[in-house]
């Protein structure tokens, strides 16, 4: 009996997969259409799912679409990110929320004392940080699955850009991510990928 090809492994359909992962790349450039308040608010609520611990869901996300706000950010930005953060129809802030265990007692209602495990801050953070990293990838998805293209860049001054943008110390900003149809010349050709066998042991 042979092995079913991989692509009948997966719920998803081929086209489905490619759209999320194989066809998708990171933007470069991206064209003057607009991404619209209902599109950030759809994609929100499909990628809001994603398991996070306590289910704190620590992301926190602002919108910069005025030319306003960009100014402020571009100071910030690395000069390889510039060109591309100024022109995109959207670029977001990604930040963790440190304080996010004060919404615990809504959202983790079964354990009432978990607001209390995270009194410390300094241990708080670090789980505000890695959870709301990993709802950054859940977002990066989510973004494909509006049929949208991300750009999304570590080359930032985060420290200033968390002085600048959330001065309430609330807030770490840990990457931006430039959202909207991908432009002209948007795609550099696909880089190599490790193998299955590289990546994945059995014990």
């Amino acid at each position: 009996m042979t092995a079913p090809a991989a692509a009948d492994l997966f719920a998803l359909d081929r086209a489905a997969q490619d759209l999320l992962f194989r066809a998708a790349r990171t933007a470069n450039t991206f064209t003057d259409e607009p991404v619209t308040d209902a599109q950030v608010a759809a994609i929100h609520d499909l990628i809001r799912y994603g398991p996070t611990a306590y289910n704190g869901q620590p992301l926190r996300v602002l919108l910069l679409r005025s030319p306003e706000s960009r100014a402020r950010l571009l100071p910030y930005v690395s000069s390889s990110n510039r060109a591309k953060t100024a022109s995109a129809p959207l670029v977001a802030v990604l930040a963790a929320d440190v304080d996010f265990h004060e919404r615990l007692p809504e959202l983790y209602p079964h354990r009432p004392q978990a607001r209390d495990w995270l009194a410390d801050r300094a241990a708080r953070a670090e789980q505000a940080r890695f959870n709301a990293t990993l709802q950054i990838g859940y977002l990066l998805v989510g973004v494909r699955a509006a049929g949208l293209a991300a750009g999304p860049m570590a080359g930032f001054d985060a420290a200033g850009v968390t002085r600048e943008f959330f001065p309430d110390g609330r807030h770490e900003a840990l990457l931006l991510m430039s959202v909207g149809h991908p432009g002209p010349d948007a795609w550099r050709e696909r880089l190599p990928r490790l193998p299955t066998a590289d990546v994945i042991h059995t014990l």
